[in-house]
């Protein structure tokens, strides 16, 4: 049977068209992992749905309660985009570190999400920062956190016909910054080992008052690890408080033994770079 290739000029038209395929349903929106999974022969679509010519996909809105990135928006334009830049360094380094140049001019942080692997690069900074997903489905609009939409290797909380049309990041608030670090093998171009996102907020003492610390490639799904952020609240980042915050990571980790990485080093570099990532988002947030 042939592939039927569909372009709604709307979400709720992509999500009508999910909602009643028969067989199987693909978004296309960068389009760098669904290709090569169909060029290899992993997957035979019976549908595939183009978001790229929706208009809500397709761009960066800021406004007064943060920014909007559409999901057919690029990584690269990211990079281009000054004030995001400014206000989410972290979330624009991890979305720069998705696959080559090329790739960047493709890929989106929607489609790196949906992929649904522990080891995505932008996911850990996304949930740090407190992003949330905009849903259409059939039957409306909703709005879940980063966190909420991965459950597993591979798997979702989206319902059928569910799309997720933006990721959202909150407006930043003042002497706040964020950072994100991963440990790869090569010096490009690979899957993270283990990451770490990092986002604070300090108050007038540069003493942080608020925190988010999540961690990719350790588990089956990117961890948000409220201990962590817990270890550094009430603090100006001393070297004693910064362990506290690494031994938070690694207790949260359950990793696997694969060729990039055993359980013990993942563990073990799960604390170092979030130790790392803390000190840069401290120094982005004005705490020296």
């Amino acid at each position: 049977m042939a592939m039927r290739y569909e372009t709604p000029a709307t979400t709720k038209e992509a999500a009508t068209l999910m909602a009643k395929a028969k067989g199987s349903a693909f978004l296309l929106a960068g389009g760098t992992d669904l290709l090569v999974r169909m060029k290899s022969g992993m997957i035979e679509p019976d549908l595939v749905v183009d978001i790229k010519h929706i208009a809500a996909t397709q761009s960066i809105k800021k406004s007064a309660s943060g920014f909007r990135i559409g999901a057919a928006v690029p990584a690269a334009a990211m990079g281009e985009h000054p004030a995001l830049k400014k206000a989410w360094p972290g979330v624009v380094e991890a979305a720069n570190l998705i696959g080559s140049d090329q790739i960047q001019s493709r890929c989106t942080i929607v489609g790196n999400l949906c992929n649904a692997s522990p080891a995505a690069d932008s996911v850990p900074a996304l949930i740090a920062a407190g992003a949330k997903a905009a849903i259409v489905g059939p039957k409306g609009r909703r709005t879940v956190p980063v966190e909420k939409i991965v459950t597993g290797p591979g798997t979702m909380s989206l319902k059928k016909g569910e799309v997720i049309e933006a990721i959202t990041l909150p407006k930043r608030p003042p002497k706040s910054g964020d950072a994100f670090l991963r440990f790869i093998p090569r010096t490009e171009m690979d899957i993270a080992v283990v990451s770490a996102g990092v986002s604070l907020t300090l108050d007038n003492k540069r003493v942080v008052k608020k925190a988010r610390v999540a961690l990719g490639a350790v588990a089956p799904t990117v961890v948000l690890v409220p201990a962590a952020a817990r270890a550094i609240v009430g603090s100006k980042l001393t070297d004693d408080v910064l362990e506290k915050l690494a031994a938070a990571c690694s207790a949260a980790c359950s990793p696997i033994d694969d060729k990039r990485g055993t359980v013990e080093f993942r563990t073990e570099v799960a604390g170092v770079l979030a130790r790392r990532a803390a000190k840069i988002a401290y120094q982005r947030a004005g705490g020296g």
